[in-house]
């Protein structure tokens, strides 16, 4: 029996793999390569795939998926942070953009109605782009990469009223006002549900699931909760990605969110480079060939545009200019909703096939610069901080004037989770210290808590200046983002030679630059984890406790020269006690019957004839350590028995019921 899809699907994976080899040979972005699979294979190509609705259906589910991941790194208590830059900066970016192009279309003599469609299509970025760009590249706990997540949230909120006006322009409905509100209220409705599911009844079935033991079971249910709030939204007129997003924020709070993103991993790269190709199909070549200086026009008129006024949310909310340029450079392509978008204006007249293919092109252009613009941001927001000084962050004189007497002090860049037990731990052991933060709001709480914080760009040298590095002992690192952690380095090396700077980094690429601008001590997340679980390894193998501090202590001397994917020799003098480490522990209880029950330790000869020891002996509430000779074992006792595990197996029938009883 043939089924009617798979033809389509296979020749869109074959193709796809062929052209990312190619791609990556040539250091394209894997995105590239799937728009590019799309063109060749979409109806304005080669004409491969027929069925081309059929394979937007599916890739529908991939942007499901990914606001499903989206929302699971988040949480509700995250959101209720973020209302400030969700409201205030994305409401500004949406209606700025929205403004901008569509006194551009009305100023050229275009109809109100296609004003307002222009600006609709211009106001929209693209999540599923955006944020795979900012999690390959670990940028989603950054100052921008919080900002740029805000601004997509309130365009996703934004765009379904966008899809019901359409309609309204074109004269085919008759929605009035009122249905707006009630849309509002269906929004509102369902966020205060999710606040319940996620408190209530998600974590109560989910404790069912995980019970079950069942992986295939957990992950019907992960999915099941995707889709079916995702089909909720839908019914009430929101989108499908809000509901999936929605639900991801259900199971952020949970003890299974890793397990969650484990298992919907592997489905959401799938689904969503299906999106991706999807694209590249609405692409006719022959019409981007004939108009390539328009299209190349729209497009850098676009990217320039919508980078200026999408950066500008960023000094709104108090942010330097670095942090406005990665947020620009981020936000300037068109959105996948603005091509939805496009569809429907098209379907109902609105644009003529010459405006509609004419945005088609310059939005996928947009799109497909996109990681090319999130991998050269660093670079250019660095050198726009250093052209425009003056635009940079003021220093913050009230709570600059506690730093003045600081002398010998710790200065933590960075108020994260790892800034804010650092400085507890500093002020534990009253070490002077100073945090400086880019986030203003955090500034502003923790200050009132009576925390010593202060706001900057640490990568700027006013900032360094204000926290007085330069009298500064030890300098701790602890930013999300890779280049402000590797500029605000060197300056602090520069500044202050005698400076001991400790740096925390996410990435093992990271470890040698960092070293190489002047960090005495670089600890990677990564490898501190290997080292914690090694440690607790080596333990359980009755290594001694000072030998395992002892190669700790080496490796992260070596700078995890060991843990590196080369041959390396372990350290002089560690030898892991050989005969040792075979030696094991166990806790074995006296069964009824059992051949020790009611015998003593002496007349057991444990020892000689069976080459194990009891250690102690757990009786109820009672521990006995190190029982002499004379203790008898009883019925129920918990004997802690020590020996190689050869001979532990064998004095486990001791401990058994006899093969007679």
């Amino acid at each position: 029996m043939e089924i009617p899809l798979l033809p389509e699907i296979t020749t869109v994976f074959a193709l796809a793999v062929g052209v990312a080899l190619l791609c990556r040979r040539a250091r394209i972005a894997p995105v590239v390569g799937l728009l590019i699979t799309g063109v060749c294979a979409g109806p304005y190509g080669f004409g491969l795939i027929h069925s081309v609705e059929a394979v937007h259906m599916m890739a529908e589910i991939g942007v499901i998926l990914l606001l499903f991941s989206i929302g699971l790194e988040l949480s509700l208590r995250d959101l209720i942070k973020l209302k400030k830059p969700v409201f205030l900066g994305g409401g500004f970016q949406v209606a700025a953009t929205f403004a901008v192009f569509g006194a551009i279309v009305a100023l050229r003599g275009g109809p109100p109605e296609k004003s307002v469609i222009f600006g609709f299509l211009a106001a929209l970025s693209s999540t599923a782009v955006v944020l795979k760009a900012l999690q390959d590249r670990g940028q989603m706990e950054t100052p921008h990469g919080r900002i740029i997540l805000s601004i997509l949230i309130f365009q996703d909120l934004a765009a379904v009223p966008m899809m019901l006006m359409v309609p309204m322009l074109s004269g085919h409905t008759d929605v009035q006002a009122a249905s707006l509100l009630a849309l509002a209220g269906k929004s509102a409705g369902v966020l205060l549900a999710v606040v319940f599911l996620a408190k209530t009844v998600v974590p109560f079935i989910f404790t069912l699931v995980v019970r079950a033991r069942s992986r295939e079971l957990f992950l019907l249910a992960a999915l099941g909760l995707c889709f079916s709030i995702s089909l909720l939204t839908a019914e009430l007129g929101l989108s499908l990605s809000l509901g999936a997003f929605l639900a991801g924020l259900c199971l952020s709070e949970s003890e299974y969110r890793e397990q969650v993103v484990d298992a919907v991993l592997p489905f959401k790269d799938v689904f969503t480079s299906l999106f991706f190709i999807s694209i590249g199909m609405l692409l006719d070549p022959a019409w981007l060939a004939a108009h390539t200086g328009l299209v190349c026009f729209a497009a850098g008129a676009l990217l320039a545009c919508k980078a200026a006024l999408a950066g500008l949310t960023a000094p709104l909310l108090k942010y330097p200019l670095r942090t406005a340029v990665m947020v620009g450079l981020s936000l300037c392509q068109s959105g996948e909703f603005s091509f939805v978008l496009a569809a429907s204006g098209r379907k109902l007249g609105l644009l003529d096939e010459h405006m509609h293919q004419l945005f088609l092109s310059a939005g996928v252009l947009t799109m497909a610069l996109t990681p090319f613009l999130t991998a050269v941001a660093p670079r250019v927001a660095d050198l726009a901080a250093k052209w425009f000084p003056q635009w940079s962050a003021v220093p913050d004189d009230e709570a600059a004037s506690g730093v003045l007497a600081l002398n010998d002090h710790l200065v933590i860049l960075g108020f994260g989770a790892c800034g804010r037990q650092l400085a507890k731990a500093a002020a534990f052991a009253g070490i002077d210290h100073v945090v400086m933060e880019m986030n203003p709001d955090t500034v502003r709480n923790e200050r009132d808590k009576g925390v010593p914080i202060v706001y900057g760009d640490a990568s700027r040298h006013y900032a360094q200046e204000m926290v007085r590095m330069d009298k500064a002992r030890a300098l701790a690192v602890v930013v999300s983002d890779p280049a402000a952690a590797r500029k605000s380095v060197k300056l602090a090396r520069d500044i202050n030679p005698a400076l001991n700077i400790i740096a925390r980094t996410r990435f093992l690429s990271e470890i040698e630059p960092l070293r190489a601008l002047g960090a005495d001590n670089v600890v990677a997340d990564e490898f501190e984890t290997s080292i914690e679980i090694f440690s607790t390894a080596l333990g359980k193998y009755l290594v001694p406790p000072e030998d395992i501090e002892r190669f700790t202590r080496d490796i992260r001397r070596e700078g995890y020269e060991m843990l590196r994917p080369h041959d390396a020799a372990a350290p002089p003098g560690w030898d892991l006690a050989e005969g040792v480490s075979g030696l094991d522990l166990t806790a074995l209880t006296v069964a009824a019957n059992a051949p020790v029950a009611g015998r003593s330790l002496s007349g057991l000869a444990l020892r000689p004839m069976h080459g194990v020891s009891v250690a102690a002996v757990k009786r109820g509430e009672n521990v006995f350590s190190n029982p002499d000779g004379a203790f008898i074992l009883q019925q129920g006792d918990k004997a802690y028995v020590f020996g190689d595990r050869r001979a532990l197996r064998e004095a486990r029938e001791l401990f058994e019921i006899g093969r007679d009883a």
